[in-house]
C-alpha cells in the first residue's frame, strides 16, 4: 500500500466510524453491529499505527484513550461559567418572573425549559468543526483543561456533522454517568473487593480528573450538551441553536421526549416542572430540577447577571430528599473573619448516595426557632447546599431527660468572650489578630486564586508557616526569604525558592484585586472592583466618609460601614503600609486609551451592532468612565442603540427624556 492509499483509506475509515458512532450514540440507529464497528476500529488502529503522519489528533480511536495527564493545566474561560440561582417553590418562581418582566416591560418574553442534569458541567471549544478543548467548570472564571479525557466519551463528537456550524464557538453542557452503567461499575467494583461509589455525579465528576485517559474510557460516561456560545450569534434565540447543535452531531436534551419545552408562562413553566417532579424517577440518569431560561439572546443581554449568576436564568429545584437520625453533640467553626458557625454531629446517615455525619445549624437563632438539644431525633435534608442542613425534631421521641440547649459564649479556639452586633446573625470573635482560624484564614484568603494568586503557595502552606512563627498576617509573607522557609518539613530548595518567587510575582496584581484580599467584610470581588474605579488609589478610599461610600452606586450602608471600621484601626493601616513598602499596587492601572468622556453616566445597550461587538462597546462603556446598565430608568443617560432595540425599550426612553445615539456616535463621543 503507496502512503497516498494508506491517507485515502485512513480518511475514510475515520469518517465512516464518525458516522457510525452518531448513529449508535447520538441518533440510538445502529446499522451495523458492535463487533463490525470494532473490526474498522482494528483496521484504523493499525494503519494509524504504520503510517502516523497521517493520523487525526480527533480520530476516531481517541475514543479508547491512553494519554497520561498528570497535573490538568488550569486556564481561563473565554465567558465566565457563572451558576444559577436556585428557586424551591411556586410563589419564589413566580417573584422570579416578575423581576425580570420589570426590567424588559412591555416586552413578551418566551421561556424554554429544560432538565437539570445532575453532574459535572464542562465547556468544549470546536475550531473548524473539530474538537480543541475541553475545561471543567471550576471556578467559573478558570477550570481545568481535560481535553484527552473528554474525546472518550462517545456521545462528544471529535468532528461536526455537515458545515453550517460556526468557524470557532464553545458549547456547554453536563457529564454524567447513566444508572445502569453506574450500577454496573459498582457491581464490578464489589466484584473487585473494592469500595462503591457513592453517587452517579461524584463518579462522573471523578473520572473526568483521572490521569489515564484509558481508564476514563472504561467509564460509563454520558454527555447533553444544552448552550452554544459565540461572539456574534448566528441565532436569535437559545432554543433554535440547541435544535443547530443537534444537527452538528451533538446529543442535546430532545423536545420530542419532553427534555426541553418553551413556555410562555408561569402555568406552562410548572406543567412540566409538575411533570417531572413525578416522572424523574422513570429517567434513565439522575435530574434534581428543571432549568428555565430567557430564550431570546437579545433579552438575555438586556437582562444581563450579577456576578454570580445570569438573570436570564433560574434554576428551579425539587425537594430535598430528607432522613431522621440522632444529634449527637454540636460543634463551632471559626471562619477567617471571626463568625461563628455552629455544626451538627450526627449519628451517621445514608442521605441523596452520601453517608452524612455533619450538617450545618447556621447560627443561634436557627437552633433556638427548632430548639435542638443534643440527643433530639432529628430530620436532615440537602435542600441545594453543599453542606446537608438541619430542618426539624422529632419531638415524640425527645428524651425525658433532655435539657434546654446553651450557646458557647467564648471562641472555641482563643477563649475570647463573643460578640454579636445588632442586626447580625451571627456571633464573633473580635481577636482578629491571634486567634489562629482568624489568622490562618485571613491569609489563606489573602493568597487565594481570585486574590493575590501566589503561585507555590496553599492552605497547607499558610498553617504550617503559622505554625513556625514565620507569618503572623500577610504583610509577613513580603519579608521571606528562602533560607526562613528551607528548615521546614517537606521544604526543598526548589520549592522554597518557588514560593518566594510566586510572592515577588504577586506584586503585579491589580489594585482591585489587592483590596479584595484584604478580607475586609462584605467587600467582594465585585464590591472590590467598584471601589478601586470609583476612588482610584487607597489613599483615597481611606478618606472616604461614610457619606461618600454610599454614593458609590450599589454600595450601601453596611458595606460603607464595615469600610470605615476597617480603616479606623491602626493595626490594619500598619498592615497596608507595609504592602505598600513591599511594592504592591495600591492605585488604579490607567488602562491605555482610556479617558473621562463618559465619567459618571450610566449607559444601557440595546440592539445588534455593526462596528463593535456588544461586549466591546460595555468594555469601551467602562474604560471611559461609565457605568453599564441592563435596563432604562430614571438613572439611564444615555442609550446605545443598534439594529432591533425593542420599541417597548425605546418608547420608555422617550417617555424619560433618555437621549438615544448610534454607534457611530458613542464612537465620535469616546474619540474613536
Amino acid at each position: 500500500m503507496s502512503p497516498k492509499e494508506a491517507q485515502e483509506q485512513i480518511q475514510a475509515l475515520s469518517s465512516e466510524l464518525q458516522h457510525h458512532n452518531y448513529l449508535y450514540y447520538i441518533k440510538d440507529a445502529p446499522e451495523i453491529s458492535d463487533f463490525e464497528f470494532d473490526q474498522k476500529l482494528v483496521q484504523l488502529q493499525k494503519l494509524e499505527a504504520e503510517y502516523p503522519q497521517f493520523a487525526d489528533p480527533n480520530s476516531p480511536t481517541k475514543r479508547v484513550g491512553g494519554d497520561i495527564t498528570k497535573d490538568f493545566p488550569t486556564l481561563k474561560h473565554k465567558y465566565p461559567m457563572l451558576s444559577l440561582s436556585n428557586t424551591y417553590s411556586r410563589e419564589e418562581l413566580e417573584d422570579y418572573l416578575k423581576r425580570i418582566q420589570k426590567l424588559i416591560p412591555d416586552e413578551e418574553i418566551e421561556f424554554v425549559c429544560e432538565l437539570k442534569y445532575d453532574g459535572a458541567a464542562i465547556s468544549i471549544t470546536y475550531k473548524d468543526g473539530a474538537l480543541k478543548q475541553a475545561l471543567t467548570r471550576g471556578d467559573g472564571t478558570q477550570g481545568d483543561e481535560i481535553t484527552n479525557n473528554i474525546k472518550t466519551i462517545s456521545s462528544i463528537p471529535l468532528r461536526l456533522r455537515g458545515n453550517n456550524y460556526p468557524a470557532e464557538f464553545e458549547i456547554r453542557g453536563e457529564v454524567f454517568m447513566p444508572l445502569e452503567g453506574f450500577s454496573a461499575l459498582n457491581k464490578s467494583r464489589l466484584d473487585e473487593g473494592l469500595e462503591p461509589f457513592a453517587n452517579p455525579r461524584n463518579s462522573a465528576s471523578g473520572s473526568l480528573k483521572m490521569q489515564d485517559s484509558s481508564l476514563v474510557a472504561q467509564r460509563p460516561l454520558d454527555c447533553f450538551l444544552y448552550f452554544v456560545m459565540q461572539d456574534e450569534p448566528i441565532f436569535s434565540n437559545h432554543y433554535d441553536a440547541v435544535m443547530a447543535a443537534g444537527e452538528w452531531g451533538f446529543k442535546v436534551p430532545q423536545p420530542e421526549k419532553n427534555y426541553l419545552k418553551k413556555a410562555k408562562d408561569l402555568d406552562q413553566i410548572f406543567d412540566f416542572i409538575n411533570y417531572w417532579d413525578e416522572n424523574r424517577h422513570q429517567l434513565p440518569f439522575e435530574i434534581d430540577g428543571v432549568v428555565i431560561k430567557v430564550n431570546s439572546y437579545q433579552q438575555q443581554d438586556e437582562l444581563g447577571a450579577t456576578a454570580k449568576s445570569p438573570r436570564w436564568a433560574i434554576a428551579y429545584k425539587f425537594k430535598a430528599e430528607q432522613q431522621e437520625t440522632i444529634l449527637e453533640s454540636v460543634s463551632y467553626q471559626v471562619g477567617r473573619t471571626g463568625a461563628i458557625t455552629p455544626v451538627a454531629n450526627l449519628k451517621p446517615v445514608s442521605l441523596a448516595g452520601t453517608t452524612v455525619k455533619r450538617a450545618s445549624l447556621h447560627n443561634a437563632d436557627q437552633i433556638a426557632k427548632l430548639d435542638l438539644r443534643i440527643g433530639d431525633s432529628v430530620y436532615v435534608e440537602k435542600g441545594g447546599e453543599i453542606i446537608p442542613k438541619v430542618v426539624g425534631v422529632n419531638f415524640a421521641k425527645r428524651p425525658v431527660d433532655s435539657l434546654e440547649f446553651e450557646y458557647i459564649k467564648q471562641c472555641p479556639e482563643c477563649q475570647t468572650d463573643l460578640i454579636r452586633l445588632e442586626g447580625e446573625a451571627l456571633h464573633y470573635c473580635p481577636n482578629e489578630s491571634s486567634c489562629p482560624p482568624q489568622v490562618t484564614g485571613r491569609i489563606q484568603h489573602f493568597i487565594s486564586r481570585k486574590a493575590m494568586d501566589i503561585e507555590g503557595m496553599g492552605s497547607e502552606t499558610v498553617e504550617q508557616f503559622v505554625k513556625a512563627g514565620l507569618i503572623q498576617n500577610f504583610a509577613d509573607l513580603y519579608s521571606l526569604e528562602v533560607e526562613h522557609i528551607l528548615p521546614l518539613e517537606r521544604m526543598a530548595e526548589k520549592s522554597a525558592q518557588n514560593i518566594v518567587d510566586g510572592i515577588s510575582a504577586s506584586k503585579a496584581i491589580p489594585f482591585e484585586r489587592v483590596l479584595f484580599a484584604l478580607g475586609i467584610r462584605y467587600v467582594g470581588e465585585t464590591v472590590a472592583k467598584k471601589l478601586a474605579r470609583h476612588f482610584g488609589d487607597i489613599e483615597t478610599l481611606k478618606q472616604a466618609t461614610l457619606i461618600d461610600l454610599v454614593g458609590v452606586p450599589e454600595i450601601g450602608e453596611r458595606i460603607a460601614q464595615s469600610l470605615v471600621d476597617y480603616f479606623s484601626r491602626k493595626d490594619h493601616l500598619d498592615q497596608i503600609e507595609a504592602l505598600k513598602a513591599a511594592g504592591l499596587q495600591f492605585e488604579v492601572e490607567k488602562q491605555e486609551g482610556g479617558s473621562d468622556a463618559l465619567a459618571g453616566l450610566t449607559i444601557v445597550i440595546s440592539g445588534k451592532f455593526e462596528r463593535f461587538s456588544r461586549n466591546e462597546i460595555k468594555d469601551l462603556i467602562e474604560l471611559h468612565g461609565a457605568k453599564n446598565s441592563a435596563s432604562v430608568s430614571k438613572n439611564t443617560d444615555l442609550i446605545i442603540a443598534g439594529e432591533g432595540m425593542g420599541p417597548a425599550k425605546r418608547k420608555k426612553a422617550e417617555d424619560l427624556g433618555v437621549k438615544i445615539i448610534d454607534e457611530n456616535e458613542f464612537a465620535m463621543l469616546i474619540g474613536l
